[in-house]
């Protein structure tokens, strides 16, 4: 059985005996955030504590590694997320080819052990342990014999005529389906991560932006030109952001660059977070640096006007 994984359960340092679920749980989106408030409603009724088991990478990335997968949320900002659902642990633990293999008995023995399991809480399409034999009857056989009670939750909310999942997520997104993608969420989508040296491009522009690092397996708009709210520390600014290729410079790989309306300040290195509100236009590519400064001048002025509204 794998000590590494013991460890990190260690690590989340419960008040055990506690009430968990667990899942991959990337975006904290409105499925999950029922799913934790109805944790809570039981853990507080049972006097456990209420905490999450959050698996990273996505079992996807290592039982699939050729197949593309992006995440809705670092692990950083899903922790915080998972927190701010008012639970009382969050509980990291990294999905390896050992972990993969280990049945659901001794998945759950590992649980009720190192974080006091003494309830269980499942989604409808739950399923735990190698080849995901731990289905929500297998789960209770093993609560009766460990000392753990199961519960399942029924079907999955329904928002936007879809199912609350980070899939239609992801779906959504890549469509620029804003609005949807805040329904399912609860929350407008956001992008955060340090602020880095770019081509500087924008600055020749007249328009200097934030180019914000993001990692390749980051799920991201359809691209094209944003509303969006940028985010320094406590203080937040109006601000126009180009996500995609930049296909007037022949760019390959996927930027974010945010130019951030009334404000002059050197933010290299600094965490920047932006609040995707609206998709002003679709990526293009110009003929001349003229068209694209016009353009650019364009998108800000409408930017500002939607955050105006």
């Amino acid at each position: 059985m794998s000590e590494f994984a013991r460890d990190e359960l260690r690590r989340a340092t419960p008040a055990p005996p506690s009430a968990v679920t667990i899942g991959v749980f990337d975006g904290v989106h409105r499925g999950h955030q029922y799913l934790f408030a109805q944790l809570l409603r039981r853990a507080r009724a049972l006097g456990l504590a209420a905490g999450a088991v959050t698996l990273y990478p996505d079992p996807v990335k290592v039982l699939h590694p050729n197949q593309p997968f992006y995440y809705l949320t670092s692990l950083e900002e899903r922790i915080e997320l998972l927190y701010g659902t008012g639970i009382d642990f969050v509980a990291p633990l990294t999905f390896t080819s050992e972990l993969a293999e280990l049945g659901p008995a001794d998945f759950v023995a590992m649980l009720y052990q190192e974080l006091g399991m003494r309830m269980l809480l499942m989604g409808p399409d739950n399923a735990f342990g190698r080849n995901r034999e731990g289905s929500p009857r297998r789960m209770r056989e093993l609560g009766e014999a460990l000392g753990f009670s199961v519960e399942v939750l029924p079907e999955p909310l329904i928002a936007s005529e879809r199912p609350v999942h980070s899939t239609a997520i992801r779906e959504a997104l890549a469509e620029g389906e804003l609005r949807v993608v805040e329904e399912l969420l609860g929350r407008r989508y956001s992008i955060r991560g340090p602020v880095i040296r770019g081509e500087q491009r924008g600055r020749d522009l007249g328009y200097p932006t934030a180019n914000i690092g993001v990692t390749p397996d980051r799920a991201l708009p359809a691209f094209g030109v944003y509303a969006t709210w940028a985010y320094l520390g406590e203080s937040r600014y109006a601000s126009a952001t180009n996500i995609g290729r930049r296909p007037h410079f022949n760019g390959e790989a996927a930027t974010v660059e945010a130019y951030i309306m009334d404000f002059d300040g050197d933010i290299y290195g600094r965490t920047l977070k932006l609040e995707v509100v609206e998709r002003i236009s679709a990526e293009l590519k110009f003929e001349t640096l003229d068209q694209l400064k016009a353009k650019i001048a364009q998108d800000v002025a409408r930017a500002r006007e939607v955050l105006r509204e």
